[in-house]
């Protein structure tokens, strides 16, 4: 049941035409219209409020009042908090520990020109949507996909369950990063000029002991003392109490970060977002000066153009890009929703996407000249044992030249005895790459070791992971509890509560990785939880700006508030290019789960290295439902809203839901029929406003009916129709 004054002669131009989608829950709506729920039967009844020549004027005053300005909400207490809390978010671990072995495996420098690509076709254009719809509406993911249509609300839902599965697991790697953290302190305060305890393998009996022997002393801390690894899926071996303190504090942190909204996140920012470039400026300029650190850069920036024809490439590319930005999470549409109306949101996406690319490539500079250092380490370690083992059996005179070293090493080589020399190759080593967890914790730590004074540089490393994780973290809640406190079943609770009930939930969840198995459950939440469901996502939000709300629209709505008109760049990665690529992930992701079981690395304490293993099969039972969960609510919400069952749908979004002008409209549904009597209806509602004691930034209640309907607008007739579906 829809209620709109009628319009009078030929329409002005304006942004809206004054029609509204029927609410789901509750007689109220946003701005100059108002709706009202149907009943669950099979017609819609749109009411429409008749004007006469007597009355046009107040018909036109009414249409053109300007819209609602939401006066509670939150805004940014400058430029600088809004753009550094973006750069926070975007700029994450991945940057660090992924882009860097992306462009090892992919062509070296030549994987910069299919990241581009991909940053330009596929990043930009879905990071203004987000940001754009964020403040043009000053709403969360939820409020605005009800916005441009109650049919797609469930993909502000979609992207609040998906990012609870991510911040799930992503909290449990800042509670890692504590744990060296501290182990590193240790180090530097009460236990200064002792070594770091992950550069030397524990004795008993003063005889190494045989796991840490048999890998490294970095793995050995990581898998057995960190994590206390089980030997697979199955078997978690209960709970480490190390890990639960640290994971409990982790919570803690984030909780204190987040209790008031942007008032408190937005002052940590400063450090989340400007610290983690300080210490890569740091380690950049004592990498550089390190031996092998030119050797690191250039196995790594090298291009192997024969790679761009391999279309896995390409796809790297594209999913680096996509998460490297934090799409679909809900985020970027909260952090805009903060901005003023009048802000630059297109100078803002320009500024951060050239941000973040640099903060990757920067990255990738750092790790790799510390990755060589340590390669050439490895390198001349090996050397010096092959050269010990020489002398010791007499194929080398103990004062030998680096020429006769060689000169041996090649005769020796030669003969069939050779079973004991190691081969010492700079490649090699500079090969053996890692990725997330192995190469922050393993890999990177190794070479810590190497560096003078390095309970120092661990400090300020896992500083700074522990500062990019922080920045990301606060981000993927922001955009979860926005779209909470959008629920009008929570709008009544302080923000401190419903944030430390959620962070409390996911603590207790979270307990799931403090096992034995832990890194082996993150790993699957993290190939699982945040990828398929992300991807849908953020192809049904271009899908549905595009092509139902309107690119037109859309575009408009971007010149209105920055003056800028996007042109046809915009309008093509829009409409075609971004769709096309983010099908072609989804598509390769689905693809790739069926024709390659899903394995996991599990760590084999009898031979000190990781084995590769399938996971179980009621795992990956968890793994669907995780997907499904995930996915579910767009064509749950979507069904619910079609078949008018609002009585199920109460919880989604109560209250009424503002409807603008989208290319799928609502015209048809307004025609003029038969005059009846309505205004005793109006007169039934309350008076009275809404209830304004809790003053949180994201407690914006509409408005009555009975407040939307002026004095002059009641006692006038109404057209209705009932038109069938």
């Amino acid at each position: 049941m829809v209620v709109k004054p009628e319009e009078v002669g030929t329409t002005t131009g304006g942004r809206r035409n004054g029609h509204e989608l029927a609410p789901l829950n509750e007689e109220r709506a946003f701005g100059q219209q108002s709706a009202v729920s149907p009943g669950a039967g099979s017609h819609n009844v749109s009411i429409l409020v008749a004007g006469n020549s007597g009355n046009g004027a107040a018909s036109d005053a009414l249409q053109q009042q300007p819209e609602p300005k939401q006066e509670n909400r939150a805004e940014w207490s400058g430029k600088m908090q809004f753009f550094l809390s973006i750069i926070g978010y975007s700029v994450g671990l991945g940057n660090i520990w992924r882009f860097p072995y992306l462009c090892q495996q992919n062509g070296g420098g030549a994987f910069l020109i299919p990241f581009f690509v991909m940053l330009i076709l596929e990043g930009v254009p879905l990071f203004l949507i987000e940001l754009g719809l964020g403040q043009r509406m000053r709403q969360g993911a939820l409020g605005v996909w009800n916005t441009i249509h109650p049919w797609l609300g469930g993909i502000g839902i979609a992207s609040c369950i998906v990012t609870f599965f991510v911040t799930l697991y992503y909290n449990v790697i800042i509670t890692w990063c504590f744990y060296y953290l501290f182990n590193s302190f240790r180090a530097v305060t009460f236990r200064f000029g002792e070594p770091l305890l992950w550069s030397e393998c524990p004795k008993i009996d003063n005889r190494s002991v045989e796991e840490c022997a048999k890998s490294s002393e970095t793995a050995y801390f990581w898998y057995r003392t960190t994590l206390d690894a089980a030997p697979s899926i199955d078997d978690g071996q209960g709970l480490k109490w190390w890990i639960v303190l640290c994971l409990l504090l982790s919570w803690f942190v984030v909780f204190c970060i987040m209790m008031k909204g942007i008032q408190s996140s937005g002052k940590v920012v400063y450090f989340t977002s400007l610290f983690p470039y300080l210490v890569l400026t740091i380690f950049f300029i004592r990498g550089i000066t390190l031996k092998g650190a030119d050797a690191g850069l250039a196995h790594m920036y090298t291009p192997k153009v024969e790679k761009l024809l391999e279309p896995t490439v390409w796809l790297d590319a594209a999913t680096q890009v996509f998460y490297s930005f934090g799409l679909a999470f809900g985020s970027l549409i909260a952090f805009g929703s903060y901005n003023t109306p009048e802000n630059n949101c297109v100078r803002d996406v320009i500024l951060v996407s050239v941000c973040n690319a640099f903060t990757a490539i920067y990255a990738s500079v750092v790790i790799f000249a510390i990755l060589g250092f340590k390669a050439m380490s490895n390198v001349d370690k090996c050397l010096e044992n092959n050269r010990n083992w020489l002398v010791e059996h007499g194929f080398l005179l103990a004062n030998a030249t680096s020429e006769q070293f060689d000169s041996a090493v090649k005769r020796f080589n030669s003969s069939i005895d050779n079973n004991t020399l190691s081969e010492c190759s700079l490649s090699e080593q500079l090969d053996n790459a890692a990725e997330g967890t192995g190469l922050a914790f393993i890999v990177f730590t190794q070479a810590i070791v190497e560096l003078p004074g390095a309970p120092f540089w661990s400090c300020i490393f896992f500083l700074m992971l522990l500062a990019l994780g922080l920045g990301s973290q606060i981000g993927l809640l922001e955009g979860m509890l926005c779209v909470v406190f959008e629920i009008d079943l929570f709008k009544r609770i302080k923000k401190q509560y419903i944030t430390g009930v959620l962070c409390l939930f996911c603590f207790f969840v979270g307990l799931i990785f403090c096992t034995g198995a832990g890194e082996y459950w993150l790993k699957m939440f993290d190939s699982f939880a945040g990828t398929i469901g992300l991807v849908l996502v953020a192809l049904m939000e271009m899908l549905a700006v595009v092509y139902v709300y309107g690119h037109k629209k859309f575009t408009q709505d971007i010149e209105d508030m920055t003056g800028y008109r996007p042109g046809l760049y915009w309008q093509i990665t829009w409409k075609y290019l971004a769709p096309v690529i983010m099908v072609a992930i989804l598509i390769a992701s689905i693809v790739s789960m069926f024709i390659k079981k899903p394995m996991y690395s599990a760590w084999d304490a009898s031979t000190g290295t990781t084995v590769p293993m399938f996971y179980p099969d009621w795992v990956l039972a968890i793994a669907i439902v995780i997907i499904l969960v995930g996915i579910a609510p767009i064509p749950v919400v979507f069904l619910l809203r079609v078949t008018q069952c609002h009585k199920l749908d109460v919880d989604i979004h109560q209250g009424s839901i503002r409807r603008i002008e989208t290319t799928v409209s609502t015209k048809e549904m307004m025609g003029d029929v038969d005059m009846d009597e309505y205004h005793d209806r109006l007169e039934d509602f309350p008076e009275e406003d809404e209830d304004d004691g809790n003053s949180d930034d994201d407690n914006n209640g509409p408005p009555t009916l009975a407040k939307i309907a002026s004095s002059n607008m009641k006692g006038r007739g109404f057209k209705m129709e009932a038109m069938n579906f």
